[in-house]
């Protein structure tokens, strides 16, 4: 299995104690951003586990051409970097074209690519170029078994830096599932395998003009996904869902993220001790 260095001594492995990627789902503003990670800050100190904290400057898949899509890149990144200073945590963001790796190479720790631009081959190879960590979402029209070509490109750059994460299937119109065989599947190919619980609940355009969202469910497609032994768990959180500007129907409420992860981390520990395996 193999263990990827995504910051100093932050690593991330199969084998390893689960690790978190948590934020709001866009950057709506610097103080946001900061009161977010703040209140993820205190309950790592408190519960003990380490997070990459994650939100998109640029909110570019989008069902509607008039929603609310972020900061911006420039403006993002910025803020990105003062709570990586401050904080001392890696940050992470989504990036959409060729022209944005140059950009951000300075400022992220990972680079996330999102699960629609997962086949897009010059994008992935532009990014494995940058020598940053990547963290590839599996498409929801893709199955496990194509994953390996996924890593192929990014292998092409000599960057052997990779993660990847797993956010739901396409089921019929307007839905999602998680197939939790996915998991063992894509950990053969020894990379850290991360689960995105928040996005594998979405129902895309599920309002017509914007997607819905199960966010009751996110607890229990966690745990069962954690028992696999994984890597990491992608939670988007907020401190009102109602009133985010994105994926507000499937965040978890800033006041209930603890309790979530108490939890997880008791699984995670199951999972990986001896007497379980």
């Amino acid at each position: 299995m193999k263990k990827i260095r995504i910051k100093n001594d932050f690593f991330m492995s199969n084998l390893s104690e689960i690790k978190f990627i948590l934020g709001p789902c866009q950057i709506e503003s610097r103080q946001h951003a900061f009161d977010i990670c703040d209140e993820i800050y205190k309950l790592s100190k408190r519960l003990n586990f380490s997070f990459i904290f994650k939100s998109s400057y640029d909110k570019a898949n989008r069902t509607s051409y008039k929603s609310k899509r972020g900061v911006g890149i420039e403006k993002g990144l910025d803020i990105l970097s003062e709570i990586k200073q401050k904080y001392d945590c890696p940050v992470t963001s989504d990036i959409h074209d060729l022209s944005q790796c140059e950009l951000v190479k300075e400022h992220l720790d990972l680079i996330q690519i999102p699960a629609f631009l997962c086949r897009q081959t010059d994008l992935i190879v532009e990014a494995g170029k940058t020598m940053l960590p990547l963290n590839i979402k599996k498409g929801q029209f893709l199955s496990p078994w194509d994953v390996p070509n996924i890593i192929q490109k990014v292998l092409s750059t000599g960057n052997k830096n990779l993660l990847l994460t797993e956010r739901g299937t396409v089921f019929g119109y307007n839905n999602l599932v998680s197939d939790m065989r996915s998991l063992p599947i894509m950990k053969k190919t020894g990379f850290p395998v991360v689960f995105d619980a928040t996005h594998s609940v979405q129902l895309p355009g599920g309002k017509g003009n914007a997607s819905n969202g199960q966010y009751e469910f996110v607890s229990v497609l966690a745990k069962a996904a954690v028992t696999t032994g994984i890597s990491g768990i992608f939670l988007e959180t907020h401190d009102n869902p109602i009133k985010a500007p994105s994926d507000g129907s499937n965040m978890v409420p800033l006041k209930d993220l603890g309790n979530l992860i108490q939890s997880l981390k008791l699984y995670d520990n199951l999972s990986k001790s001896e007497d379980f395996n």
